[in-house]
């Protein structure tokens, strides 16, 4: 069963750091590509970030461009998200997805696979 873990969540002061990290299966995640969503209260969950399988192209929200940067180490199946200059408006759960192929998507129909969340936090 395909399984993703976030970690990293937590509470930081506008203008903070976090780096949030997805765990994922071995024998799956160095075949798709990867993103990161978020949902704040009473929201949708909207894209925040999209990697390919082997990391070579990447998408981001316009809102979090400059300040977030996603990544990944196929070696420990990890997804990475680099979150700096945090704002309030930041503030949410975070979700790291799997797509349904290879290539870099923004469309939440594409990733088929979720964690289960990690809360951020932002103090203005």
């Amino acid at each position: 069963q395909v399984q993703l873990e976030e970690s990293g969540g937590g509470l930081v002061q506008a203008g903070g750091s976090l780096r949030l990290s997805c765990t994922g299966s071995r024998r799956s995640f160095g075949t798709y590509a990867m993103g990161w969503f978020r949902q704040a209260p009473g929201k949708e969950r909207d894209f925040v970030a999209a990697i390919s399988v082997v990391g070579g192209d990447t998408y981001y929200a316009d809102s979090v461009k400059g300040r977030f940067t996603i990544s990944r180490d196929n070696r420990k199946s990890t997804l990475y998200l680099q979150m700096n200059s945090l704002q309030h408006e930041d503030t949410a759960v975070y979700y790291c997805a799997r797509n349904r192929g290879p290539a870099a998507t923004m469309t939440k129909e594409d990733f088929i696979v979720w964690g289960q969340g990690t809360q951020v936090s932002v103090s203005s």
